[in-house]
């Protein structure tokens, strides 16, 4: 029936490929049946209804409004391989935002990299690498020395598979922890695996906030509401970071419950309080013209503690950004010191 055939196609366009690592890019697909038929005209491709941009290819000559007076500028991008985002202009962006604290997600770095436009900026720079070569990978480059680093998600049974997703900065009035969280995978085969890390890393982050406040950010791998991917009735519990498990513990971290850890506060997704319904995003797949056709997911995002939430004077998606990965960053500025 061509209402299901619709539905089936929507939803493998909008898979977040990258979310999972990569690890299913190779999968090979059925391929359909030749025909006698004469060819399609292309269609037209209308502008996307967000008005994000479409462009495919970094810029080269990129600029920013100036950092407001006395706020702390930090980032978060996904480059989609370390190697491969600086043959597309990884340098430029990284220049052009001169972010105080920058945090890199799926990295796939094996080591600690020299990198001429980091190590001119960022005289700390701490590398979370994955025991699987070239596999996941988390980064966050400072201008300010923390007082500690730790590279562990306490309580987790598999700490080996940790290892590439987080790191966490200790600074004198705050913490900094940047992720890239565990993906469900396609056909949610691991689902079970993200779900264990929902409930350490909830536990985690409110001890973290029962000591001083936190700022999340990083690849967090879940469209937390409809109004984050282009087609959420189509994907719901279907395709990973979209789905009832996902989207509740995310929403159990900004609204703790009452079965909740003694104490625990509330979180705020800055971005989405800032900037109310509208629907931008911060990853399109490479495949299938997501990006010229707005076809997109917000995965990426900042969570502060509730506390905190209003010293946050920027927060935005940068989303021109496109081309050296296949997502943009996001960056926000708040008040005061680290």
């Amino acid at each position: 029936m061509p209402p299901k055939k619709e539905t089936k196609k929507r939803a493998r366009e909008e898979t977040p490929e990258s979310a999972s690592d990569h690890e299913d890019e190779k999968a090979t697909t059925s391929k359909a049946k030749a025909t006698k038929t004469a060819p399609k005209k292309k269609a037209k491709v209308s502008p996307p209804p967000n008005n994000q941009p479409t462009n495919l290819v970094l810029p080269v000559d990129i600029k920013f409004p100036s950092k407001i007076a006395n706020t702390t500028r930090i980032a978060t991008w996904n480059i989609c391989g370390l190697v491969p985002s600086q043959k597309k202009g990884f340098q430029y962006y990284v220049e052009a935002e001169d972010a105080d604290i920058l945090i890199l997600t799926e990295t796939r770095a094996n080591d600690s990299p020299n990198i001429p436009v980091l190590d001119k900026r960022y005289p700390h720079k701490f590398w979370s690498n994955s025991s699987k070569k070239s596999y996941s990978g988390t980064a966050i480059l400072s201008k300010t020395e923390p007082i500690s680093v730790d590279y562990t998600l306490p309580g987790h049974p598999e700490p080996d598979t940790v290892k590439g997703r987080i790191v966490t900065l200790e600074f004198e009035n705050l913490y900094v922890v940047g992720t890239y969280v565990v993906n469900a995978g396609t056909g949610l085969k691991t689902l079970d695996a993200k779900k264990l890390w929902n409930t350490h890393f909830e536990t985690y982050l409110h001890s973290l906030d029962a000591k001083k406040p936190v700022i999340w950010g990083g690849d967090l791998n879940v469209a937390p509401t409809e109004l984050d991917l282009t087609h959420a009735k189509s994907n719901w519990n279907k395709t990973p970071g979209y789905t009832e498990a996902e989207t509740s513990a995310f929403a159990r971290i900004l609204d703790p419950p009452e079965d909740a850890a003694e104490n625990a506060k509330p979180f705020v997704d800055v971005w989405r309080k800032l900037h109310g319904d509208t629907k931008n995003f911060t990853y399109f797949s490479y495949r299938f013209q997501c990006r010229s056709k707005g076809i997109g997911w917000r995965l990426d995002s900042f969570v502060l503690s509730e506390r905190i939430s209003e010293r946050v004077k920027m927060c935005e998606i940068r989303d021109e950004i496109y081309g050296a990965s296949d997502h943009c960053p996001v960056t926000l500025e708040i008040e005061g010191d680290l």
